[in-house]
């Protein structure tokens, strides 16, 4: 099977190249925006006006000529800017995104180019068309075609991020099947008792960047002072955001590894993270802080693909009353769970920890939907 992979590695650019790729993040937003700007005029004027591709990339020409400074960025990263666009639209009518918004300079500065890369593993480099060869930290072996490469700029370092595809035979699978009642106490309980903490990464730094943020409020809007604040607080944003991937990271690769099945809760975290109208408003903005925290789609998302990569599967089950059915007789109740952390079926008396009553509930409609797929 194909399997499409990505190598992310830090690059280490010189002054000029650093300019060129400024230069380049730049060009490529003006695109974006003024593409997404050109769409909502012509909506305005005729509501059955459709977003496409083509259209957008045939107006390039005519801005390059009215605007010389697009010629010196690449016509294939402009072009990937609109293709961008095309996405985003496309997620917005599949109600997977909210509409498209402008992109904002500072913001998630990026641009792609499809083809034309070259990679030299042995020296340490890259060549990005119209910039040059680049050195970047190698950490790791790229394998692979190279298919795409893209290059992002976060907290005043810059990125590349090499996409490839493999040609890769479907290994057999290690281990049988386990359910997984994911939770905030207990980031995730496997059917077999086992569980992992969660990570918490927002709340160790929860005092520090509060910190950063009282002093950010008082300083002047753009004076220097207002940009190191700034400045200091992405950097810890993006911390955070390492910590809790990286915890992600390990947890979803050690149960790809050891089970070749794997049933998760269908979450609809957006449902259980809706702000209260009336009452508990403040207990339920903490309850909410933490359900984001925990990432609990990127971890499904990870266990996903590790597993496909490996010749497992994931398979989602309704999350409905996991925690309140009866393992043992099946008899389902909101009495069944005494306390947050303890079940005792009313009707058997049967006692377990209610997260892991949960779990194995989960692998129990997980393989009765593969059972009515037989």
């Amino acid at each position: 099977m194909l399997i499409l992979k990505a190598f992310k590695f830090e690059l280490m650019p010189n002054g000029e190249q650093i300019r060129k790729m400024k230069q380049f993040c730049g060009c490529s937003r003006f695109v974006f925006n003024r593409a997404l700007a050109y769409q909502n005029e012509q909506y305005q004027q005729d509501n059955s006006f459709k977003f496409s591709y083509t259209k957008m990339a045939n107006l390039l020409p005519e801005w390059k000529r009215e605007l010389l400074w697009l010629k010196d960025c690449h016509s294939q990263v402009l072009q990937q800017s609109l293709k961008d666009l095309e996405s985003a639209f496309k997620n917005f009518f599949a109600k997977r995104a909210d509409f498209p918004k402008f992109k904002r300079k500072g913001e998630k500065d990026s641009f792609r180019f499809p083809q034309g890369c070259r990679l030299q593993q042995q020296n340490n480099r890259i060549y990005l068309p119209k910039i040059g060869w680049v050195r970047y930290r190698n950490s790791r072996h790229v394998s692979g075609c190279l298919k795409n490469v893209t290059v992002s700029s976060k907290c005043g370092k810059w990125h590349v991020s090499i996409q490839t595809e493999t040609e890769q035979t479907i290994p057999q699978p290690n281990g049988g099947e386990i359910g997984i009642d994911m939770g905030i106490t207990r980031f995730a309980t496997l059917s077999n008792g086992q569980f992992f903490e969660p990570i918490n990464a927002f709340k160790t730094l929860k005092s520090k960047l509060a910190k950063l943020q009282k002093q950010f409020k008082h300083k002047t809007k753009f004076s220097k002072n207002w940009q190191k604040l700034k400045a200091k607080i992405s950097k810890l944003h993006h911390k955070i955001a390492n910590i809790r991937k990286n915890h992600l990271h390990q947890i979803s690769h050690q149960i790809s590894q050891n089970h070749a099945i794997v049933y998760v809760e269908d979450l609809q975290v957006a449902n259980m993270s809706k702000r209260a109208t009336e009452k508990n408003v403040a207990a339920k903005s903490g309850l909410n802080r933490a359900i984001l925290e925990q990432s609990w789609f990127e971890f499904r998302r990870q266990l996903d693909y590790k597993l496909l990569w490996g010749g497992g599967h994931l398979v989602a089950v309704a999350p409905q009353n996991t925690s309140r059915c009866c393992p043992a007789c099946g008899h389902t109740a909101k009495d069944n769970r005494k306390t947050q952390a303890n079940f005792e079926c009313v009707q058997c008396a049967y006692q377990n920890n209610a997260d892991v009553v949960g779990a194995i509930n989960v692998l129990k409609r997980g393989q009765g939907i593969l059972a009515a797929q037989k």
